[in-house]
């Protein structure tokens, strides 16, 4: 498949004031809650770029993620999302690696399992799947995503896909070309199939060369979704600079995996950065 087109959502700031999510109790303690970003809209997709004047010299692209985007035009999906009326029966798929599986969380929740327990709602039936595979890259979710989501799409009306992938393609050294690819190819197929999207961003970890790479396939990750409308929770900026997050990960047994309270604020971005309004929830 070729690689076509993606809207990005940035982190609340200290002044937002977020509407609550519906759930019992918070995703972690409150005292973990306050996020701080010095630039709201370096994640946000760029608009479509205006044709150059004639005669003027044409703006050069740097580096692969500008090389991917001029083969990545805006994208508009073939079939129409839509939400029924009265109490809705959605089946959601959520699809990814060892953070999507919740590895390393003693509580056996994951981000995952805390997301899921605040998205209850009287007219919302709610059928969920963690498919989340540790050590699984993009191009082995391309490759598993439609045989292992379909099956439990099987008899509801509402289809839903929650996408996190990235970190293994920087561990395994995938181009940012390929990555990104992978990333699109999932989004059109779903979305083409009338499939609801929501795609989680990379987290930061103790390694400060890997974080390098980590938030530039996080910027191309957000230009992917901004692209084809889809809602990118960027979650890179706000932990890179939580002292909770990198605390978590120091008292890991791996160093790499967070524990309660990372999957907590995971889980915490998640649900304040475009949950509720994806879901058509008020």
């Amino acid at each position: 498949m070729s690689d076509r087109s993606d809207r990005g959502d940035t982190a609340d700031t200290d002044t937002d004031a977020p509407r609550e999510p519906y759930g019992v109790g918070p995703a972690y303690p409150s005292s973990h809650t306050r996020f701080t970003t010095d630039n709201p809209a370096r994640y946000a997709g760029a608009p479509a770029p205006e044709p150059a004047a004639p005669g003027a010299p044409a703006t050069a692209s740097h580096g692969p993620t500008s090389a991917a985007a001029a083969d990545d035009p805006y994208y508009t999906p073939s079939a129409e999302f839509t939400v029924a009326e009265g109490v809705r029966d959605v089946g959601m798929v959520f699809i990814g690696g060892s953070l999507t599986a919740g590895y390393g969380d003693p509580k056996g929740l994951g981000w995952v399992g805390r997301v899921v327990a605040r998205t209850q709602h009287p007219d919302l039936d709610l059928t969920a799947y963690n498919l989340g595979v540790r050590g699984d890259t993009s191009g082995d979710v391309v490759a598993r995503w439609g045989a292992e989501c379909h099956p439990r799409w099987k008899g509801r009306s509402e289809r839903r896909l929650v996408l996190s992938v990235g970190t293994n393609d920087v561990l395994t050294g995938m181009t940012m070309a390929r990555s990104r690819l992978n990333l699109a190819n999932v989004l059109d197929e779903a979305t083409n199939a009338g499939i609801g999207v929501f795609v989680v961003g990379l987290t930061p970890t103790l390694d400060a060369e890997m974080n390098r790479k980590i938030e530039a396939l996080a910027e191309a990750q957000a230009d992917v979704c901004s692209r084809r409308g889809i809602t990118y929770v960027d979650c890179y900026r706000p932990l890179a600079t939580h002292d909770q997050w990198m605390a978590d990960l120091a008292a890991s047994p791996d160093r790499a995996h967070p524990g309660q309270a990372g999957y907590g604020l995971i889980a915490w971005l998640v649900l304040h950065n475009g949950w509720n309004d994806w879901l058509s929830l008020s």
